[in-house]
This record gives C-alpha cells, structure tokens and sequence, in this order.
C-alpha cells in the first residue's frame, strides 16, 4: 500500500489515510485487513468491464467498536487523532480525493477550507450519542 499513512499505536492501527494519487487507481484495490469491521475498497475500471451479480450471505458478525470512513469530497480537513489513552498522536491533512479509515481510539477535525464536503460511513447500528462515543 504505497503512500498509505498508518497511525498506530503499538501493533494496533488507529487510522489509515489514503491519498487520493493511491486510492483512485486501475483495478480493485482494498485497504483495510479482513480482520477490521469496515471493509474499505475503491474500484476504477474503463467502460465495458462486467461486475458479476451476486448477494451476499447471512453471517452472523460480532462488532465491538464503531469505525469511520471519511472520503473528502472538496476542500481540506485536518484530522486529529487520538490513542486509545485519549493522547493526541498525530495530524493529517485530508484533502480532495483522499480517504481516511478510523479504526480505534479518537478523532477530531478541523475544517480548513470553506465548501469542504466530506462523506461519512460508519458501521451501524446507531445506539445514540451517549452509548456510541464519548467527548475527549
């Protein structure tokens, strides 16, 4: 995964960004682990190519953590990222085009520049604010 920023804490990945110049490339290309809740992945193909039809298989999963997926749109963001103590570890500048997977500990953000849009995806369900994430 070249160019793909890990922040980690130890052995454990708290978020992973992916620049634009990685993500948007030929072919299927996954960048979590099996292992993690969200399964993050971006396609490029030309005209023609054929997805084969399929559905997917009941299976029971077991979740334990919320993890977010943040795919900026426009603009800037800068991400703020947290270990599991709640101690800041490090910034990323996000911007147009790149990705960024929060698996563990916390995250904040800052919007730097004005129209930014950014898509959030998250596993679900949703239990609300006060069991689902708690203020640094």
């Amino acid at each position: 995964m070249t160019n793909v920023v890990e922040i980690k804490e130890g052995d454990l990945v708290l978020a992973r960004h992916i620049p634009a110049s990685t993500a948007w490339t030929e072919g299927l290309n996954f960048f979590s682990q099996d292992s993690e809740f969200m399964q993050v992945g971006v396609w490029g193909y030309d005209a023609g190519k054929e997805l084969k039809a399929h559905i997917h298989n009941e299976v029971k999963r077991e979740v334990l953590w919320t993890q977010e997926v943040l795919f900026v749109r426009q603009g800037k963001i800068k991400a703020n990222i947290y270990d599991t103590a709640e101690t800041k570890v490090a910034e990323l500048n996000v911007t147009a085009g790149d990705i960024l997977i929060l698996l563990r500990g916390g995250h904040g953000y800052d919007i730097v520049e004005n129209g930014t849009q950014v898509l959030e995806i998250k596993n679900g369900p949703y239990v609300g604010p006060d069991q689902d994430r708690r203020r640094l």
